[in-house]
């Protein structure tokens, strides 16, 4: 299975097991589909229920009964088998954008490599850094980022005027 981070569970909710889980996603809505996650070690965990409170989601798995069995699962990373996860046009894990080499659409020069992506509310902004260690902020515009290739580990752009002048 090929795994991906989603959320990290962070506190427990109540006394009859239920875990709070920070969510690693655009809406904690999202993980609301899953009906199992998994640990660093491929453990399962399958899900009796889930709700959004609070911009968390609380979770209960099955077999953790009590706030006692839910207490070491506390700073855990969840994850998903990206095989159960079906993304929208148009959008990607972040995980995937990271190492993505980019280049200029028009001319085909090399820009460097994402190497991090804040999110700022209006749109996504990734950090571009070159062989020489210099990074530029690159905004997540449709009119800015005009390919996106995960599989060949590539992405195109057209920049503003200005962004990668010395």
């Amino acid at each position: 299975m090929n795994y991906i981070e989603c959320g990290q569970i962070v506190s427990t909710h109540g006394v009859r097991g239920e875990l709070r889980v920070n969510p690693w996603s655009d809406s904690p809505d999202f993980l609301l589909q899953f009906k199992r996650f998994y640990l660093k070690d491929g453990t399962p965990l399958a899900v009796e229920f889930s709700r959004v409170h609070k911009n968390c989601v609380n979770v209960k798995f099955e077999n953790i009964r009590s706030i006692d069995d839910a207490m070491p699962y506390i700073h855990k990373t969840l994850y998903l088998d990206r095989a159960d996860v079906t993304l929208p046009e148009g959008s990607y894990f972040i995980a995937d954008l990271i190492g993505l080499a980019v280049s200029d659409v028009d001319t085909g020069k090399a820009y460097g490599k994402i190497v991090d992506v804040f999110r700022t509310g209006a749109n996504d902004v990734y950090t571009i850094r070159d062989d020489a260690g210099k990074e530029v902020l690159v905004p997540a515009l449709k009119e800015v980022v005009i390919e996106t290739d995960i599989l060949h580990g590539s992405m195109k752009i057209r920049p503003l005027k200005g962004l990668f002048d010395e």
